[in-house]
This record gives structure tokens, C-alpha cells and sequence, in this order.
């Protein structure tokens, strides 16, 4: 019987040869991820009820990357609780300060076709761009599965996405994602979007990344990409094992999805979300001249090192406008370096962008950069609901770096196109 990609992982996890979906299976769990916010402060006190302890701590891995750094003593406290934890509880990985937690999977090599995975955040999604599945639960479910290793899932269907040509200058996998919450929705429940097509192939992990990650804004419970000679490569290159099999993690043909949608890339213009969801998305002309106080270029989908090189294509030999302002706070500490090294931070604080710790910060309204009453912002971030970054009554405008970088040098939100001719 043909089966998605999906379905074949659901189906190894659960000892079975095949699966259907709508089915109630246990999967053992290959890989579990949280960070200081879904962790420890809320599964300890769980686990000490349960008189449990941690079924595997060598599959176990822990981030910091909401609170830090401490900006005040109850984000001390939580973080000092994450560290205490994950010393007595032997955790196999910590990684403390280093980025975040989607963004330091993928560049450490925990990511490998065939895994499945269960992260303590929404956006654990991401991880489908190695051709793997991992959803996000909630500090319940997460309980269970530190005390056996197993979770409940029933079975999703499937989605299958194809775009096909080739992107206009200024377009790019963060304007594919808005396009698709305004085409199908924000609530795909039990459902997984797979990617394909030529211009899925054609694009980088970075690029990749953010389809799956956003996968979470469809309110799919999880996105995936086939696994094909650049996911090899991927993993090759932060010096992790690839498994014999990885080029097999992709679905059968004749599988069996419930639903198609093919779109050309070259018809695709830069993509604008207004206040407040994703879905409320347009091409960057029904903006022109939103007026913007803070331009904000982070999170786990729009701060790795391509997106900081995006922004910069953008800002290179100009100034950030005097009505705004640009903070950058990079999805890791390796994004960081990689652009220092190469001149990409220079180019961004010649600009008169102010650099930030890397880290969620702002995106979820835990860090420095929050927003104040009636503010505006345009931001690289996944998320525009109201008072996610700070004031209920701010306004968030989701857009790409490179449309975030030319709001920036304009003041207001205009067609980034403009600037990379």
C-alpha cells in the first residue's frame, strides 16, 4: 500500500509496516526537545508528583533560548532551575545560550530523515525540512514522554504542496508561507503539508526550514520535505552520521493525500500579513506607506544566517530611516559568527541596525525590543498576534528580510524589489 512520508515514520515509530490515516497509534519517540520556557520549570514539578524519572536522558535535548539573557531575576531563577535540572537528571544535550532550539538542532545534526521526533514548542516543525517528523506538544504530553518514551498520535492526512519555476528577485520561502496561510487557512488540524515541486528542490535547508516552521501557521501538525541529496548534504556538513537509508524517507508514489495544490513561483510578489494573523496576508502593493517604528529582524524563521544575508543585500550602502528603528537579534550564535566573518553584521550596523542577543527575544514578548502602545513594527517573525510582542494594542506586520530591510530604509513598508535591482 503506497504510503506519504508521513505515514512511513508514523509507521516504523509504531513497529508497523503500514499505517492509515485517522488510525490511533503509540510511537516510540526518537528524539525529544524543549527549552527553558516549555521544559524543566513545567515538567519537573510533574515529574516529582509522578515519583518519575527521565526514560532516556541520552535522547533528551535541552535549549535555552526564551529567557536568556536573564533580564531580570525571575529569568535568572528560571534559568539557573533549567541548568540545575538538566545537571541532575544526566540530560545527554544542553546546549545554554547558543540560539534557538529549532535553529541549534539543525546546525548540531540531531536532524536525520526517518526520525521522529517530539518538541516542547509549536515550531518544532521545523524539523521536516531534514525529512523527518516532529510536532509540537504541550508540557503534559511532554511529561508523558519523558517518563516512557512513547506518544499517542492519530495517524494525519496529508497535503501536498508543489510549486514549480523560479523566484523573482526580492521573493522568497518567507513569502511562499505567507501566501499559503491566506490561500488554505489556518486550520489544518490532523494534517500534515508536504512540500514539493522544482522550487522546493532548488532550495537551500535555510529556505526549507521556514516552509516546515510555518507549517505551525497553517495549524498543520507538522511539515516535511522530502529528503534528497541537499538534506545529505546538510547533514554532512555539520559533521553528523547520514543513515544508510536517509534517501528513502520520501513518500511513495500513488500515496495518498488528501488534497493537492500546485503554484508557480515566477507569479509569486513579496507577501505582507497585517495585524493580527498570518492569514491576513497581501501582496506588499496593498501596503505602501504603512508607516513603521520598529523593523524587526529575528526568530527562528527569519533570523538564520541567509535571512541576516537577505536583509543586508537590502541595507548595503544605505541608512536606516530616521522615523524607525532596526534591531537584529540572530537565530544563533553560529548565524552570528558566520556573519561576522563575512562582513554581513558590519553591512547591518553601518546601516544603523542595533544588534541583540540571539534568542526568541521580542518575537514571543520575552526580550528586550518589545513593543509599546499604538507602536508599528514589521517583522521577519512568524507570529503576528495581538500583544505577541508586547502592547495589545501595537500593530505587527509579518513580511520577509528582505521587505523588513527595505521598510527600514524607507520608514515605511514598500516593495523590497525596489532595492535589488
Amino acid at each position: 500500500m503506497p504510503q506519504t512520508l508521513a505515514q512511513k515514520i508514523i509507521a516504523r515509530a509504531a513497529g508497523r509496516k503500514t499505517v492509515e490515516s485517522g488510525e490511533i497509534v503509540t510511537c516510540a519517540v526518537d528524539l525529544a526537545m524543549f527549552h527553558d520556557s516549555s521544559g524543566p520549570r513545567r515538567v519537573a514539578p510533574r515529574l516529582e508528583a509522578l515519583g518519575a524519572g527521565v526514560w532516556d536522558p541520552s535522547k533528551v535535548v535541552v535549549v535555552t533560548d526564551h529567557f536568556v539573557p536573564a533580564a531580570d531575576v525571575e529569568s535568572a531563577n528560571i534559568l539557573k532551575l533549567t541548568r540545575d535540572w538538566v545537571r541532575d537528571n544526566r540530560i545527554g544535550t544542553f546546549y545554554d545560550m547558543e540560539g534557538i532550539c529549532h535553529i541549534v538542532l539543525a546546525e548540531n545534526g540531531h536532524l536525520t530523515p526517518g526520525l521522529f521526533a517530539a518538541g516542547g514548542d509549536s515550531h518544532s516543525t521545523t524539523a521536516g525540512a531534514f525529512a523527518c517528523y516532529m510536532a509540537g506538544y504541550g508540557a503534559t504530553e511532554m511529561t508523558g514522554i519523558m517518563v516512557t518514551g512513547e506518544i499517542w498520535v492519530k495517524v494525519p492526512e496529508t497535503i501536498r504542496i508543489a510549486w514549480s519555476g523560479e523566484f523573482c528577485t526580492g521573493v522568497c520561502a518567507k513569502d511562499v508561507m505567507l501566501f499559503l496561510c491566506a490561500e488554505l487557512g489556518m486550520d489544518n488540524s490532523f494534517r500534515v503539508v508536504e512540500y514539493d515541486g522544482s522550487t522546493v528542490a532548488a532550495m537551500d535547508m535555510s529556505e526549507r526550514m521556514v516552509l516546515t516552521n510555518m507549517a505551525a501557521e497553517l495549524g498543520a501538525e507538522t511539515g516535511i520535505i522530502g529528503a534528497d541529496r541537499t538534506t545529505v548534504a546538510a547533514i554532512e556538513a555539520t559533521g553528523a552520521d547520514v543513515p544508510d537509508d536517509a534517501l528513502d524517507w520520501r513518500s511513495d508514489e500513488g500515496a495518498p493525500y488528501c488534497a493537492a495544490h500546485a503554484f508557480e513561483a515566477s507569479d509569486l510578489v513579496p507577501m505582507i500579513a497585517a495585524p493580527h494573523a498570518p492569514a491576513n496576508t497581501r501582496a506588499v502593493d496593498s501596503f505602501a506607506r504603512v508607516s513603521v517604528d520598529q523593523c524587526y529582524i529575528g526568530a527562528c524563521t527569519g533570523a538564520k544566517y541567509s535571512d541576516l544575508k537577505m536583509a543586508a543585500a537590502v541595507l548595503k550602502g544605505r541608512r536606516v530611516a530616521a522615523t524607525t528603528r532596526v534591531l537584529v537579534a540572530p537565530a544563533s550564535t553560529q548565524a552570528t559568527r558566520r556573519a561576522a566573518a563575512d562582513g554581513t553584521l558590519a553591512v547591518l550596523t553601518e546601516a544603523g541596525a542595533i544588534m541583540m542577543p540571539t534568542g526568541c527575544g521580542a518575537c514571543p514578548g520575552m526580550g528586550a525590543g518589545v513593543l509599546g502602545d499604538g507602536e508599528t513594527c514589521i517583522s521577519s517573525t512568524n507570529r503576528n498576534f495581538q500583544g505577541r510582542m508586547g502592547s495589545a494594542s501595537a500593530k505587527i506586520y509579518l513580511a520577509s528580510p528582505y521587505s523588513v530591510a527595505a521598510a527600514a530604509v524607507a520608514g515605511h513598508i514598500c516593495d523590497p524589489r525596489d532595492f535589488l535591482t
